[in-house]
């Protein structure tokens, strides 16, 4: 089995049985792209507490009903903190209002498609922040996807900008972030 998916809590060679290889490849961007995306969502995750475990609500910005899909997923990072093992539910709306309340600290983003990149556009205390992204379904479409133009930097392996580290950031905390990659909220 790969090293990326191992899963230090899963039954000895049970670590792939549910989970799948997280393939991905995330950029910094110091503004979203120019253009109309093909799709948008407002994300709302809620990160449980002492967990690895989110809880993710996405409407469906296009939709005159905004039509939600919700989902409960667990990510496994890599020892490198890269994107390592991923696990998916797909969940009712009664069943995620039944894990609302779990403690949670929460971030907001708007993803945008621009093929092939989904761009998150971030709100509140991470409102400055771009960050774009491309899944890929195989190891040879990772490794030679080429970064975007306007990337000012890939922050893939930078724990910093993931969503479980990125829901604990102050503004301030950001700014100082991005001033370190020549991005200057302030102005």
């Amino acid at each position: 089995m790969d090293e990326r998916a191992f899963h230090p809590d899963a039954p000895a060679g049970k670590a792939g049985k549910y989970a799948r290889i997280e393939r991905e490849r995330r950029f910094l961007l110091a503004a979203p792209p120019v253009g109309s995306p093909t799709k948008r969502f407002l994300i709302e995750d809620r990160y449980l507490r002492g967990t690895r475990i989110r809880l993710r609500r996405m409407t469906d910005l296009d939709q005159p009903a905004g039509d939600a899909t919700y989902k409960l997923t667990q990510k496994i990072p890599t020892a490198a903190g890269t994107p390592g093992l991923i696990t998916t539910l797909y969940l009712s709306e009664a069943e995620y209002e039944a894990l609302f309340d779990i403690p949670a600290d929460t971030l907001r983003k708007v993803r945008s498609s621009f093929p092939p990149l989904g761009v998150d556009t971030f709100k509140g205390a991470l409102s400055g922040l771009v960050l774009a992204e491309a899944e890929f379904e195989t190891d040879a479409g990772e490794t030679a996807f080429r970064p975007p133009p306007d990337a000012v930097a890939e922050v893939t392996a930078d724990e910093r900008f993931t969503g479980g580290r990125l829901v604990k950031t102050s503004e301030g905390d950001l700014v100082e972030l991005l001033a370190g990659f020549g991005i200057d909220l302030r102005s």
